[in-house]
Order: C-alpha cells, then sequence, then structure tokens
C-alpha cells in the first residue's frame, strides 16, 4: 500500500504519518513547509518506507499512490489570514490536483474538511445534514468557503468519476507538536500562561468550543478511511466548554497567579461550535476517549519541553 500525504509535516499529518508507517506501509509525504514543520517528520528519516517531497499542492504533481490523504492547508486564523488567496487557491486547487492523481491511480481520497463550513452555526450540536451559517465575503471566508468548495468538488468527482471520497468534518483538535504562534485557543493559553503573560480572551469568553485529542481524531481519520463511508462526518469531542472555562482550567493548571484579560472578539467568530457525532458513533464505532484533564496535561508538558 503506497499512502501520499499532503500537508504531512504538520501538526495532524505527522501522527497520521506515524501511524501508517506503524501498519509497514510506504508514506509519501508532501508539504511546502509554510506552516508545516520539518522538525515533526524528522525522525521519519530513517525510515526506508518514508520518502518527502517539498512541494506544494497549488501546483500540480504525478504520483504513483493507492491512497490520498489530502490534509494540506493552513488551519488556524493567524496561518490562513496571512494570505487569504492562496489560502482559497490551497482548498481549491490543491483539492483538484489530489482529484486528478485520484482519477489517475485509480486511489481512494480522504479528504480533511472542518467544522468551519458550519459557519457561525445557529444550531447546536452541527449534525452533517446542517448547511451552515457562512460568510462569504468576511475574513475567514477564505478557508470558510475554500473548505467548503473543495467538498464539493470531492463530490462532483464522485458522481462524474466514481472517484472513492471519504470526507471528515473535523472539529477543534490540540496536542503535542501544535505550533505555538497559531492562534488558537489551546496553544495560546498554555503558552501565554507559560511565559507570564495574561490569558487573553476575545470577547465575553461565553463562545463554546469542543475539543479532541489529537490520538483520538486520528484514531477516527484511519476508522473513516477503512469504512464504506463516504461522509461527510464529522470526527470531534462532543463535551463543550466556554472559551473563558478553558482559560481558567489552563490558568489552574500552569499558573494560578497570572490574569485572564479581554479583547474585541474577532469578525465571525462562531459563538458556538459542538459536533453531533451520531453518525461516527454508529457506523465507525468512533468517539473521542480521552478527556480535556487528560489531554491538557500532555499538551502542557510538550509545550514546557519547547519554550
Amino acid at each position: 500500500m503506497i499512502n501520499l500525504v499532503t500537508g504531512g509535516a504538520g501538526f495532524l499529518g505527522s501522527y497520521l504519518i506515524e501511524k501508517l508507517l506503524e501498519k509497514k506501509e510506504k508514506v509519501i509525504c508532501i508539504d511546502n513547509l509554510s506552516t508545516g514543520k520539518i522538525e515533526n517528520i524528522s525522525h521519519l528519516f530513517k525510515n526506508d518506507l518514508f520518502e518527502f517531497i517539498n512541494h506544494d499542492v497549488v501546483d500540480p504533481i504525478e504520483i504513483n499512490c493507492d491512497r490520498i490523504w489530502h490534509l494540506a492547508c493552513p488551519a488556524s486564523p493567524i496561518q490562513y489570514q496571512k494570505n487569504p488567496i492562496k489560502t482559497t487557491k490551497t482548498s481549491f486547487l490543491g483539492t483538484y490536483n489530489m482529484l486528478g492523481i485520484a482519477l489517475s491511480n485509480k486511489a481512494r481520497l480522504f479528504f480533511a474538511s472542518t467544522s468551519e463550513v458550519y459557519g457561525d452555526p445557529e444550531v447546536s450540536p452541527q449534525d452533517e445534514s446542517y448547511k451552515g451559517s457562512v460568510n462569504p465575503i468576511g475574513t475567514r471566508s477564505c478557508y470558510d468557503e475554500g473548505k467548503r468548495v473543495a467538498e464539493s468538488l470531492c463530490f462532483d468527482y464522485l458522481r462524474e468519476h466514481n472517484i472513492e471520497i471519504r470526507v471528515a468534518r473535523i472539529f477543534n483538535t490540540y496536542g503535542p507538536r501544535m505550533a505555538k504562534n497559531d492562534g488558537r485557543v489551546v496553544s495560546n493559553f498554555i503558552c501565554q500562561s507559560l511565559l507570564n503573560e495574561s490569558i487573553t480572551v476575545f470577547g465575553n469568553g461565553k463562545q463554546t468550543r469542543s475539543f479532541c485529542y489529537v490520538d483520538d481524531l486520528i484514531e477516527g481519520i484511519l476508522k473513516i478511511m477503512e469504512s464504506n463511508l463516504t461522509g461527510p462526518i464529522n470526527l470531534g469531542n462532543p463535551n463543550d466548554f466556554s472559551i473563558f472555562q478553558l482559560a481558567q482550567i489552563v490558568r489552574s493548571k500552569v499558573n494560578k497567579k497570572i490574569n485572564i484579560i479581554h479583547k474585541a472578539l474577532p469578525e465571525d467568530d462562531p459563538k458556538q461550535r459542538k459536533p453531533d457525532i451520531s453518525r461516527a458513533k454508529k457506523f465507525l464505532k468512533w468517539e473521542p476517549t480521552i478527556n480535556l484533564e487528560s489531554g491538557l496535561n500532555m499538551t502542557i508538558e510538550y509545550f514546557k519541553s519547547v519554550i
């Protein structure tokens, strides 16, 4: 089995590659290292089953493979808003190019979509039938709409060319190897606490998020690829917490002396984000097993080692 993993030097991609290599399968990793880090995969270079190609998925490439795991795209607001046009191109052209490889190889393709396709949802929890509430012209739309059109492209290739696709909508995921400066709340709060800085909460902190530990999420990705379920299917932790709750938990674990301060809420920041994972539980026999307490402890230890 030859696996092509795009975005393989990223947070999620590096964990996925490790799991595939554990199964003694060949892995070709593509990453342009714009947000991924070579440190995430450097320990894999000694493995004869691993190959790294520094390449941008926006540009066409020909590769022989059996399965494609398409994760390439900046995923945090700070990163994807740095170059919004490139973010949109990565979602559309990158997915278009990977579907082309799937077509020529008759390969199965996993597409890492996102809970952001639901926008600032008007219902909670969000199930896969919810069509979303997305601002198509806002500062987040390069990512939100980029992923939505990429999903559309996947399903058009299914209908037109009978390509085997697996689409997962991934909710907030955290764990070791998150970038220190990626702007997501878990890494932000932990790093601010370790550096004796005030924890920054945007808005009143009542907005909610669910937090899935990376090991659980990777298990879900592997299960959907092996299933007969096309998707889309939600992968995430259904237990939600307010942002202010998370700030208090991190402060209590890392540095009880620091303050929690509030800043203005960014444009189109979702007020609630909670997955309905009924389909994943029913069809994949999957649900998260690592609670926030345990996951945060492991993530804090990681950031202690890199700060």
